[in-house]
């Protein structure tokens, strides 16, 4: 296996974990801005506040997006157990 194999093999699942984590990441940071909006509108300072919405959407969107998730990565592990016998020689 050479150096350039391996640093494809880690782009490739740095890729992917970048990916699966988008919708996550997204739906967390668009929640915590509406929320942090609505608490500096209403000057409401409560932790729970934030902490409860954002745990929802995160519920909400891996409900949705879980079986894309889930898939992708049983796809991605296939084809590199596939590839083995190509990497080893």
């Amino acid at each position: 296996m050479t150096p350039t194999t391996v640093m494809n093999l880690g782009t490739g699942a740095l890729e992917l974990a970048l990916t699966l984590s988008a919708p996550l990441l997204l739906a967390a940071l668009i929640t915590g801005v509406v929320v942090g909006a609505f608490q500096a509108a209403t000057q409401i300072n409560e932790m729970t506040l934030s902490f409860i919405p954002k745990l929802l959407v995160l519920a909400l969107v891996v409900a949705l997006t879980g079986p894309w998730m889930l898939r992708t990565m049983v796809d991605y592990t296939r084809e590199l157990i596939l590839s083995i016998p190509q990497l080893v020689n």
